[in-house]
């Protein structure tokens, strides 16, 4: 299982207590450290059965400064959106977690970071 994290994030903190009290085996991705590719933000919009505008967070500095409250939220625009968010990180929503069956949940609550444990 892989876990992406901002450490300053409280509900990344909460998903790998919880983690830690179910003794899960995962290992953390710094996403600002090391950002994901535009193919893996991909594949994880699909596992989440998501589009990118959905994983977009519109209040961070980096949104503003693109513009992206006005970016059109079509399939047509879809590419564009992931490379945004693959050239900056902190526009992702987190955590995100990903179990080894390739299923991915956003984990800002108990109960979904529950749902990828075995």
């Amino acid at each position: 299982m892989e876990t992406w994290i901002n450490p300053a994030c409280s509900k990344c903190q909460s998903a790998l207590s919880l983690l830690d009290a179910e003794e899960a085996q995962y290992v953390v991705r710094y996403y600002l450290e090391e950002p994901p590719t535009v193919e893996e933000i991909d594949a994880v919009l699909q596992r989440l059965a998501l589009e990118p505008w959905d994983l977009t967070r519109i209040g961070e500095p980096a949104a503003a400064e693109l513009g992206l409250a006005e970016w059109p939220r079509e399939a047509g625009d879809r590419t564009r959106w992931i490379e945004a968010l693959a050239a900056h990180p902190s526009l992702i929503q987190r955590p995100i977690i990903t179990a080894d069956d390739g299923t991915a949940v956003l984990g800002r609550s108990p109960e979904s970071v529950r749902s990828v444990l075995p």
